[in-house]
């Protein structure tokens, strides 16, 4: 009579497998936290750039009788509310986007179109990844003398 008795514990080899197809797991979950990390950064970076937007285009509203469309200057003006506005837009892109981020106002028949444009390498991949949001909307100026 030949003995049967089954077979007790796991061999070396099974060991071996399991850990593989562990490590193959752990390192997927690894790389997909990886690119939501990039994916959320470049979604904050996208509302940073339309709250800035957003907060400009009130200013306009708030001051519409100025002219936006002239060159940031150097330093804030508290006496020139168009001044202080262009300078806080200038600085709130530059904290949030780096010092290559950058922020226009174009003007055409009072509507008002502002422009962010910030570095999103980190979530592109890309060399050169520029993301822009282009905010454009109408504003009216009221006549003096009307309420």
């Amino acid at each position: 009579m030949t003995d049967r008795r089954g077979q007790r514990g796991m061999s070396l080899i099974e060991v071996l497998v399991a850990l593989l197809i562990l490590g193959v797991g752990l390192l997927g979950a690894a790389a997909v936290q990886l690119k939501a990390l990039k994916y959320t950064d470049s979604a904050r970076m996208a509302s940073q750039a339309s709250f800035v937007a957003y907060d400009m285009l009130d200013r306009i509203r708030a001051n519409a009788g100025a002219d936006y469309s002239v060159p940031t200057p150097a330093a804030g003006n508290l006496e020139q509310a168009r001044d202080q506005d262009l300078y806080d837009f200038a600085s709130n892109i530059a904290s949030f986007g780096g010092p290559t981020a950058t922020g226009s106002i174009s003007v055409n028949q009072r509507l008002y179109t502002i422009t962010v444009t910030w570095d999103d390498t980190r979530a592109g991949g890309a060399a050169e990844a520029q993301r822009s949001f282009v905010l454009s909307s109408r504003v009216a100026v009221d006549e003096p003398g009307q309420p």
